[in-house]
């Protein structure tokens, strides 16, 4: 009679799979849009810098309030941070984390004092990506300020504040019924005058290439411009969509588009919360720098003791 030989098999050791790059890339975009992860991952194969707005916009929505996330929806560069979405600083590190993580990049923690906008942000990180010098930090520029530099005053100046950074300059505007235009514009039904809206990006364009918005020309970067030489020349591409009243604010945004001096051109709109008023294809200003001080005269003769 044999012997019974009892064999015990050893439990399977448990195997686990190792996550991929681009199951943990999803796992830390999990709560970002699908728009978000799908361009995160297309930006893991091709690098492309044209994918980092939707990126950005993604990750700052995800730690955003969700009755502040419209704000984000018009993909405007000028909707501040803190002011308009109540991003404090531990949220902004949080966002910068996730950001380095998605993006493979580096950001020191005195580069974030600099980004006070969705724009700046966007701006900041393509510079980053394409190894190109960081952009001037946006400046906030109170009434006080912009009625010491501009050449228009009240009551024909119709910015209440502005902000202007490396991509242009944004300003606030609230129609508050006593402008002097308004008394026969319309009758028994007060509409700011499309003219007027044009007339106020105007001076926005205008307060941007005063504080310095504009690309420097070859031989022009120390040299400043003179107020007094800034006018009017042309628009295109004009479209009213909202009709504005006492009581809107309105948002305006002006970009350079091109500049070759003596003509600067831009692009600017005006929205009213999140309503599209005026775009302006085209708002072309020409300007002209101020004249060098003369040099000052030293005395060739030297007293003789």
């Amino acid at each position: 009679m044999s012997d019974e030989t009892n064999t015990t098999t050893a439990p399977a050791a448990d195997v686990q799979t190792a996550e991929t790059p681009e199951q943990a890339l999803r796992n830390s975009l999990k709560r970002c849009s699908p728009a978000t992860v799908e361009a995160a991952l297309q930006f893991r194969i091709s690098r492309d810098p044209a994918l980092v707005p939707v990126i950005v916009i993604g990750i700052i929505e995800r730690y955003v309030e969700p009755d502040l996330r419209p704000k984000l929806r018009d993909n405007t560069d000028d909707v501040r941070l803190i002011e308009d979405l109540g991003i404090d600083s531990l949220t902004m590190m949080e966002v910068v984390i996730l950001t380095e993580e998605v993006l493979q990049v580096q950001i020191q923690n005195d580069e974030l004092r600099n980004l006070r906008t969705v724009g700046d942000i966007k701006v900041f990180i393509d510079c980053k990506l394409r190894g190109l010098p960081l952009p001037k930090p946006t400046r906030f520029i109170p009434i006080e300020q912009i009625a010491a530099v501009m050449p228009m005053q009240p009551p024909f100046l119709f910015l209440n504040e502005a902000s202007v950074g490396s991509s242009g300059a944004q300003g606030k505007y609230q129609i508050t019924g006593e402008e002097f235009f308004l008394q026969g514009h319309l009758k028994d039904n007060p509409v700011m005058p499309a003219s007027m809206m044009l007339e106020a990006l105007g001076q926005l364009a205008v307060l941007a290439i005063l504080e310095g918005a504009l690309p420097a020309e070859p031989g022009s970067e120390n040299r400043a411009i003179d107020p007094k030489t800034i006018y009017f020349t042309s628009c295109d591409g004009v479209r009213c969509h909202r009709v504005c009243k006492p009581g809107d604010l309105l948002t305006l945004a002006v970009k350079p588009k091109r500049v070759h001096m003596p003509l600067a051109t831009f692009e600017g709109s005006i929205r009213v919360g999140q309503e599209k008023a005026v775009i302006a294809e085209e708002i072309t200003l020409t300007f002209g720098y101020a004249e060098a001080p003369a040099p000052a005269e030293t005395s060739a003769e030297q007293s003789i003791t």
